[in-house]
């Protein structure tokens, strides 16, 4: 009884450390990290090149600046941490430190926006807290239309993501408090078309709070009370539309991001990603956002 416990308990530490690294490498980062602490030979096993390297994209050379020099481990993290700008500034990329799956943003330049190029509509500036060399701040228009798309090659397969709009609302910001804007997300694809699921959402952080608190209604001016909620209705008996959803979510680096929706990237499939943001039915004048860009990254579970 005790030979057969101590060959157990020494079954691991007997087998060959390159046996233990290619099956690490056939899991994810994540469970690497949880195995290395199982004992010593895995902690040893979890830093071979040839784990990390089946979780860094092919191109990765050509990503990450003077790369010669470091551990596969630490061109991962370096990929997960700071995001690479690509495609002359117009994109970001980096790695989702969890399951090492691809994630994108598309700067606002990378984007279509309607009238984008009109100074009375909208201004290009520069932010230090931007990641890209230009923001599209709204200056004022009653037809607001964004929208953005990506080529599904470019993303990991077999991974469902989901699409953000990334923004900040500026102190000056109008036109949002009782007007939800609606968003959408589709893949169409050479032998696959999914359609545009349409969500109504809120930008406006306190309208959100108020239309999920059944604050929202009594909120509004008593002039444009049945208006706006004539509107509602109408967007929620749509067959694809949904009726508003909570407003933005702040995230960690300051910024404010809504969910347009998400799709699934199956494998070998080919196609494009199409994202927008729009608010055409209102009528009323807007303003004061001010928009980073729009971000895949893989849906949380």
């Amino acid at each position: 009884m005790e030979k057969s416990e101590e060959i157990d308990g020494n079954f691991f530490e007997s087998l060959p450390e390159g046996f233990i690294a290619n099956a690490m490498a056939r899991t994810s980062p994540k469970d690497v990290c949880t195995l290395s602490l199982v004992c010593t030979l895995f902690k040893s096993a979890a830093g071979w090149d040839a784990v990390w390297e089946k979780f860094l994209p092919p191109d990765y050379q050509k990503i990450v600046a003077a790369a010669d020099g470091c551990s596969k481990k630490e061109v991962y993290l370096r990929l997960c941490d700071y995001p690479v700008l690509i495609d002359a500034g117009n994109k970001s990329f980096w790695l989702h430190k969890l399951s090492g799956k691809k994630c994108y943003m598309l700067a606002a330049r990378d984007l279509s926006i309607i009238w984008g190029d009109t100074p009375r509509y909208w201004r290009w500036i520069s932010i230090p807290e931007s990641r890209f060399a230009e923001v599209a701040e709204l200056v004022s228009v009653c037809w607001l239309e964004v929208r953005g798309r990506i080529d599904t090659s470019l993303l990991s397969s077999d991974t469902r993501y989901a699409a953000y709009l990334v923004f900040k609302s500026a102190p000056h910001t109008y036109g949002f408090e009782y007007h939800p804007v609606e968003v959408s997300v589709g893949l169409i694809g050479a032998e696959n078309q999914t359609e545009s699921q349409i969500k109504t959402v809120f930008l406006e952080p306190e309208a959100s709070e108020r239309y999920r608190h059944g604050e929202y209604e009594r909120s509004l001016p008593g002039r444009r009370r049945m208006g706006v909620f004539s509107r509602l209705r109408g967007l929620a008996s749509r067959a694809n539309a949904t009726p508003p959803q909570i407003g933005p979510k702040r995230r960690q680096d300051g910024w404010l991001e809504i969910e347009l929706g998400e799709f699934y990237n199956g494998k070998g499939q080919d196609g494009e990603v199409y994202m927008s943001m729009m608010e055409v039915k209102g009528g009323n004048w807007k303003g004061g956002i001010i928009i980073q860009g729009i971000e895949i990254r893989p849906k949380a579970s």
